[in-house]
């Protein structure tokens, strides 16, 4: 042994020899100082938790301190009472230590706990899990907070973790073994205050079938319930019947709100019932519950449970007024997402009211792996939840690639809000009510939802090739008000684009569906960059053919459509409107009509400083080339005054192609350039202010505008210029335009009608003189004068 081998040997000896020294000390008697019980039972003190369990003559009643858990200095100093064993009393090797004589060693602290406090070791091999179970139970049983602010903790087996205080985890990290994880157990649980109440008072039961229906915002007799949560459901009533799904029964009609003072409801209501099955109150705690830091990193293992149904691998959340904050949510360094069993979602919210998510990391899962056999046979999500009510996303990150599913997957979430977010997809199956999203970047797998109320997206960025996607599998329906402001839409392939995406089965969903009550959208960007090749169509509103379905269901129609100031970028080619070739079944739930001397509109479309995709149609009557459809070649009745008679305005907008076959509409443009405006069989009336005609086409034969409407056609301050066919100016098809020719007759009502330049030099030098008769005519001519 070297000289410096034996130094080192003989400090260590010191070490052991001092630290057996203090630990005997410190097992002495000692004066209490600022602590004392209410009999003055002075404090003993101990290095650790075990040598406390060693001691060999505890007494009753008596006092001690720690330094330590498994060792002094660990973070597990704590204070113990001395107390005899009972019933109600075991030791659990956390909060309750057995002693030497047959006495308890119970945890005294009283204002916070901590991990190691309970023995979490934080190796790696022990199931830390434990011990943060014991932990928590503790904090719930004395009303105390968790305050754990650093460590690396291993939570293997262990499921359930009740959470019912706040919670500061600061830098703690936790690895879970996903290896463990079940379809019945949570990792954590957040746990209400008080249960769930049944009523079952049948004056009360029918009080609210009077009244629980939309437009009700209070009920006087749920006044006793301020601050409940309520859910009125009748399960003999199935609606949502999910599409393509055999067999699927759908959901119980249902109403989630909140009840404030006086019966003050909060959350609107959708539905009205015939009967309720079941009627709950939750009541709701009066102060949050605040779980803040922390991060999770998880295996991405497999589990032994197998890959069907749900895993749980996070938390359970169903306490009302709770704020998660603070998180990162990941795998472990250097793993990989090999699991092929679908989680729950890493939050999962279920039967709770104003709850928030906020500053938090997470991230979705794979699902769609190339090879089939390791590819996850559901939808995988990293929040989840039903029944929802007032919950807030703020500035939450959940981003991947192509083979992740959408993050989100929710059902009856009402009053939804998204802050400051960048998510892969957001997305309700059933019965969202009240959307509201801002300022957010929404990734590949989109905006997809169903349900109701508003749908309001602002200064919002989304990168797909549709902007809101509604769920063909409940209906593909919106019952309510959209609108989108500031927002932008960035395609990523190369296939057709559309802003909002409708695509319902011809199915009976058990409920009305239909494509919004209003549609608003403004400032919107659609941003080809990514694929500036693109030549595929861009449709602001893309919606099925039909407007009634096989069992009989009508759709509903907007009663109000506003498309304003939308541009695209990256490309030079513009955008499409909408296609609707049956307006006749429509039900707008708005009277409206047409009699053969009037036109009562029962909805207003309005398209203003749109940029058109420049269109160049085949022929005229080419009604697959247009930027707007309503109606179709064949004549048909509309089934009454609720079908659709829009009132339809075009303003700045250039090159405009519509077919208004065989419908009823007002139609009017202001400062637009038309290139085809075929409508046979209008009824209704068409006015033209401060518009230019430039038709261009690829063929021209018979007339190249078909304006004729049974309530007039009207030209104010218009241009007529050449047409351009197969890329060349043809002045001389302006006498083809179907409503003037050159010193001959002028169709329907005109005001100061112009000729374009090309036109009259065409007249000049072809030697044609205007007749003044012609140039009058232009200048004024009533639809009545031959």
């Amino acid at each position: 042994m070297t000289a410096r081998h034996a130094l080192t040997f003989m400090a260590l000896a010191l070490v052991l020899i001092i630290l057996c020294t203090i630990d005997v000390a410190l097992a002495q008697e000692v004066p209490m100082t600022q602590q004392t019980l209410a009999d003055d039972a002075p404090i003993v003190r101990h290095a650790t938790a075990q040598s406390l369990k060693a001691w060999p003559e505890p007494q009753e009643g008596g006092v001690v301190e720690t330094l330590g858990f498994h060792a002094p200095g660990d973070g597990g100093a704590a204070l113990y009472h001395i107390e005899q064993p009972t019933e109600d009393l075991q030791p659990n090797g956390g909060d309750v230590l057995p002693l030497q004589n047959g006495l308890l060693a119970v945890l005294l602290e009283s204002e916070s706990v901590n991990y190691r406090m309970f023995g979490a070791v934080g190796d790696g091999e022990n199931d830390d899990g434990v011990q943060i179970k014991l932990a928590h139970q503790y904090a719930n049983t004395h009303r105390i907070p968790v305050i754990n602010l650093s460590g690396d903790f291993w939570i293997k087996q262990t499921n359930r973790i009740p959470i019912q205080t706040n919670v500061s985890w600061g830098q703690t990290r936790f690895h879970i073994d996903e290896v463990f994880n079940t379809q019945r157990d949570p990792r954590f649980e957040v746990l209400n205050d008080e249960p769930t109440e049944a009523l079952e008072d049948e004056e009360l039961k029918a009080a609210l079938l009077e009244q629980i229906r939309p437009g009700v915002h209070i009920v006087p007799e749920l006044a006793p319930y301020a601050g409940y949560l309520i859910d009125v459901r009748d399960d003999n009533d199935r609606i949502g019947i999910r599409a393509g799904y055999e067999g699927n029964r759908g959901w119980a009609r249902e109403e989630l709100f909140y009840v404030e003072e006086e019966g003050r409801i909060i959350g609107d209501i959708a539905w009205e019932f015939e009967d309720f099955t079941s009627i709950t109150a939750t009541p709701c705690s009066d102060a949050y519950l605040v779980i803040e830091g922390g991060g999770f990193y998880v295996s991405g293992e497999n589990s032994n449970s197998g890959s069907t149904g749900y895993h749980w691998n996070g938390f359970s959340i169903r306490r009302s007024r709770t704020i998660v904050r603070e998180q990162w949510v990941g795998l472990e360094r250097g793993a990989r997402d090999e699991s092929l069993g679908a989680r729950h979602g890493f939050y999962s919210l279920s039967g709770v009211y104003d709850v928030t998510l906020e500053d938090i990391r997470l991230m979705p899962w794979e699902k769609s792996r190339r090879e089939p056999e390791v590819a996850v046979p559901h939808g995988t999500y990293g929040i989840g939840g039903s029944r929802m009510l007032n919950c807030t996303f703020r500035n939450l990150t959940a981003e991947a690639g192509w083979v992740s599913w959408g993050v989100f997957g929710t059902n009856v979430n009402k009053n939804f809000r998204l802050e400051g977010c960048r998510l892969n997809r957001v997305d309700v199956h059933f019965h969202c009510w009240n959307l509201y999203i801002k300022d957010c970047e929404i990734g590949f797998k989109g905006i997809s939802v169903t349900g109701g109320g508003d749908l309001f997206v602002t200064d919002t960025t989304r990168d797909g090739n549709t902007f809101i996607n509604f769920r063909r599998d409940y209906g593909s329906t919106w019952d309510g008000r959209i609108r989108l402001r500031g927002c932008t839409l960035r395609p990523t392939g190369g296939g057709t684009v559309s802003v909002l995406s409708y695509g319902m089965r011809n199915f009976d969903y058990q409920y009305q569906i239909g494509f919004a009550r209003s549609v608003t959208i403004d400032d919107l960007v659609i941003d080809y960059g990514a694929v500036p090749g693109s030549v595929a169509p861009c449709w602001l509103m893309n919606i099925v053919p039909f407007s009634q379905t096989e069992a009989g269901s009508r759709l509903f129609f907007p009663t109000f459509v506003q498309f304003s100031d939308i541009s695209v970028r990256g490309r030079e080619q513009g955008v499409r409107l909408a296609r609707i070739p049956n307006p006749y079944q429509y039900d707008l739930g708005r009277l409206g009509g047409y009699d053969g001397t009037r036109l009562d509109a029962n909805c207003t479309i309005d398209v203003d400083n749109v940029q058109l995709e420049e269109l160049t149609p085949e022929r005229p009557d080419d009604t697959g080339n247009v930027h707007l459809l309503l109606g179709d070649g064949d004549a048909q009745d509309y089934s009454d005054e609720l079908a659709l008679y829009p009132k339809i305005r075009f303003s700045d907008c250039d090159g405009v192609s519509a077919y208004l076959g065989n419908s009823i509409a007002s139609v009017s443009f202001d400062r637009c350039s038309i290139n085809t405006m075929t409508a046979p069989g209008l009824r209704g009336e068409l006015a033209f202010a401060d518009c230019r005609f430039q038709p261009r086409l690829q063929e021209a034969e018979g007339d190249i505008y078909a304006v004729e409407s049974t309530l007039g056609t009207r030209f104010t301050n218009c241009t007529v210029h050449a047409p351009i066919v197969n890329g060349e100016a043809r002045p001389e098809l302006v006498d083809r335009t179907g409503f003037l020719e050159i010193n001959g007759p002028v169709r329907y009502f005109h005001l100061n009608t112009a000729l374009g330049n090309r036109v009259l030099d065409y007249c000049r030098d072809s030697g044609i003189e205007l007749d003044p008769d012609f140039i009058a005519r232009l200048r004024a001519h009533h639809a009545l004068e031959k």
